[in-house]
């Protein structure tokens, strides 16, 4: 699999993040849903990537400078019939590998308390993040969790 910079202007992306933001609002309160829309992707301060399997796209993440200490994971997906292959494992462990060569202290994200979220939440917990509070603007949502994790 290979791993690229995306500028979020092919169609295959742009139909995975609708399939994305399909499923948040299908599981989640439309006032708890925090995923990005492409126009949202396309600041500044988030770099996006893809993962491509030959010429099939699968699976995306985004990372979010907070400041320049802290990082936020956001929009991490593979698409349903790509899912269990190891693209989610490999795309996480090079936003991490980024978040260390920024020098980032931390990295952060919100992601859903639902049934739905768990392979997402035991994920993360395999790479080190930690349950805790809101962070950046964030608040106390029954329908979010927060997850840390300190780089080394």
């Amino acid at each position: 699999m290979k791993i690229i910079t995306d500028d979020l202007r092919g169609e295959e992306i742009r139909r995975l993040l609708e399939e994305h933001l399909e499923d948040m609002y299908a599981t989640t309160p439309a006032a708890s849903v925090h995923a990005l829309d492409l126009e949202a992707l396309r600041q500044p301060d988030i770099t996006f990537w893809t993962i491509w399997k030959e010429s099939s796209l699968a699976g995306c993440i985004a990372l979010k400078e907070l400041d320049k200490h802290h990082g936020e994971i956001k929009s991490m997906r593979t698409p349903r019939q790509l899912r269990g292959q190891g693209a989610a494992r490999l795309l996480l462990q090079h936003l991490v590998d980024e978040a260390r060569r920024r020098k980032y202290a931390r990295l952060s994200l919100e992601t859903g308390s639902a049934a739905f979220f768990e392979p997402a939440r035991t994920l993360y917990a395999s790479f080190g993040f930690e349950y805790g509070a809101p962070f950046a603007t964030y608040v106390e949502d029954p329908n979010s969790v927060f997850m840390t994790r300190l780089i080394d």
